[in-house]
């Protein structure tokens, strides 16, 4: 019995070793993967960025690739170029106004990012959800730089197209690659938000007016066509896979975390006995026989609405660029750009980059009113949003929109993991979850949808 109970001992250390070895071997290997990824041959950037900037008679002079691509999809490479011609040096003065890095005579260099999309080889089927929503949001932002955002105004900051290989089917570059040359925001706005950090209180506010800005101006050049714009990206395969190939502009439904295209994150969730928010959230509901979740997603649903407009898709910190005062700030990053309310992009926002201390003083309520500091924000944004404007959009409706916002980010996060600002978040959304005058109108929401539509669609 001895010999047994010290050799299943010896055996469990051993076995506890190799998984600790094997651990830290896979860690290793995957810095060093990134590692190589980052140094790789820049042969392939080089003669993109090279050809590209030749359509316009620029000549490349500096290539350096900065960053990979999430999951491996692509580069990011920051470019010197300068014009060849006098005739090319006045049209990017003409366009882009004054974004040279350096002047000496005639010989004015530019500051431009190459943003490359060259998918990994997949062994995964086809019709993978989350390669699809990958590469059509690669496709969505060029669309967003080349088409809609010159409707925006130049004094929007944000990166201007230069050249883009949608549209150039008979151009020299590499067949299956998406790649765009874009103005680079750095010389303006130096200062880069920190991946998953919070903002102080100046980028906080400026980083408001920009959103409401952008909501704003994005009102002006609606309607869109809803029939142009990408449904969910399994959806979209199959319009595309029964030949309607017509290029699209952006997503019908503005970010990635939308229920429609969440639905395996969703079914965890509502699996998921051990969570509080699989019974508050997945369970039907009376009158209407439908969960929480469906109810919201379904009223968050874009459908043309005088309310809807272009949301940035995937607002937070290190998705802009700042001045050094942090008085204005730059988002960049529009692969989720499309239609929505625009309070769903502050969920993400007041969640993921704002300090907790500018929402609330509560120091750890489970249910939560909206404090002062929230609602200072949200009088912030609600007002630059109706300036110069003659859009009805009163306060009491904007509120119900931004809770409801609320409740489906709160979804999404508690299917797929929560972070940033949790506790407040979560204290919210009980908050609005027991708020009977709430629920009521979310009901008489749904109610009118139904007489709409005649029913509830699949989100």
């Amino acid at each position: 019995m001895f010999l047994y109970t010290l050799v299943d001992r010896r055996w469990k250390a051993f076995s506890l070793l190799i998984l600790l070895v094997s651990i830290l071997l896979c860690s290793v290997l995957e810095m060093r993967r990134e590692e190589a990824m980052l140094k790789a041959p820049v042969g392939q950037a080089e003669q993109v960025a090279a050809i590209m900037l030749s359509w316009h008679s620029l000549e490349l002079l500096s290539l350096k690739k900065v960053q990979t691509l999430w999951a491996g999809y692509g580069s990011i490479c920051e470019l010197t170029a300068r014009a060849t011609t006098a005739a090319a040096a006045r049209q990017m003065r003409e366009r882009y106004g004054d974004i040279g890095v350096s002047a000496e005579g005639e010989n004015e260099t530019y500051a431009l990012i190459l943003k490359l999309i060259s998918p990994p080889p997949r062994q995964a089927r086809a019709e993978d959800e989350g390669h699809l929503r990958k590469i059509m949001s690669y496709e969505v932002e060029q669309n967003f730089y080349g088409s809609v955002a010159p409707l925006l105004g130049r004094d929007l900051p944000m990166a201007r197209c230069i050249a883009a290989t949608q549209g150039n089917p008979g151009s020299d570059t590499p067949e299956g690659l998406t790649a765009t040359v874009m103005t680079d925001l750095r010389p303006k706005y130096p200062v880069a938000g920190e991946k998953r950090a919070v903002l102080d209180e100046t980028q906080v506010h400026a980083a408001l007016n920009w959103l409401s800005e952008f909501h704003k101006r994005a009102w002006t050049i609606r309607p869109l066509p809803l029939q142009e714009l990408l449904l969910p990206p399994l959806d979209e395969a199959d319009r595309r896979s029964r030949g309607d190939s017509r290029s699209r502009s952006v997503w019908l439904n503005g970010g990635y975390t939308y229920l429609a295209t969440r639905r395996r994150e969703y079914a965890s969730l509502a699996a998921d006995s051990a969570s509080e928010w699989s019974s508050a959230l997945c369970t039907p509901v009376e009158p209407t026989g439908h969960s929480i979740a469906d109810l919201v997603a379904n009223f968050l649903t874009p459908r043309g609405r005088a309310h809807e407009t272009l949301i940035h898709g995937d607002v937070k910190s290190e998705n802009l660029f700042t001045t050094h005062s942090g008085s204005e700030v730059a988002f960049y990053d529009f692969q989720y750009v499309g239609l929505g309310l625009g309070v769903c992009d502050l969920a993400k926002l007041f969640t993921c980059s704002v300090p907790v201390h500018m929402l609330t003083n509560d120091d750890g309520s489970a249910e939560l009113l909206m404090d002062e500091g929230e609602r200072r924000l949200l009088e912030l944004y609600h007002n630059n949003l109706l300036a110069g404007t003659d859009k009805e959009y009163d306060w009491d409706t904007f509120v119900r929109h931004w809770e409801t916002a609320l409740v489906d980010w709160l979804r999404f996060q508690a299917s797929w993991g929560f972070w940033g600002n949790t506790e407040w978040l979560e204290a919210r959304v009980r908050s609005i979850l027991k708020d009977q005058n709430w629920r009521t109108w979310l009901d008489e929401q749904q109610s009118l949808i139904d007489q709409e539509t005649g029913s509830l669609p699949r989100n």
